[in-house]
C-alpha cells in the first residue's frame, strides 16, 4: 500500500458515510504508520518540485540522483545520499 494518503470521493448517500469514514480512517492509519515506521516508497522518478529537506528512496535505475539506489535528502540545490 502507498505511504501517501489522498481521500476518496465522499459518498452522496448518507447511509454510505459510516462505511466511507471507517475506510478513510483505515487508510489514514496505514499512511501515518508507514511514516512513523520510517518506511519510504521506492521512487522511480525525481519529484518535479523538490523542497529543501525532502527525503526520498531512489531506485537507482530509473532515477539515480547520485550514487545508485538509496535514501537521499534534498539540500536545496541537489540530492545527497544519506
Amino acid at each position: 500500500m502507498s505511504s501517501r494518503y489522498t481521500p476518496l470521493p465522499v459518498p452522496t448517500k448518507p447511509e454510505d458515510i459510516p462505511a466511507y469514514l471507517q475506510e478513510e480512517l483505515k487508510r489514514i492509519s496505514i499512511a501515518t504508520n508507514n511514516a512513523a515506521d520510517g518506511n519510504f516508497e521506492v521512487n522511480h522518478i525525481a519529484p518535479t518540485k523538490p523542497r529543501e529537506g525532502d527525503v526520498r528512496y531512489a531506485d537507482g535505475t530509473d532515477w539515480n540522483p547520485g550514487t545508485g539506489a538509496g535514501v537521499y535528502v534534498y539540500t536545496g540545490s541537489a540530492w545527497s545520499k544519506l
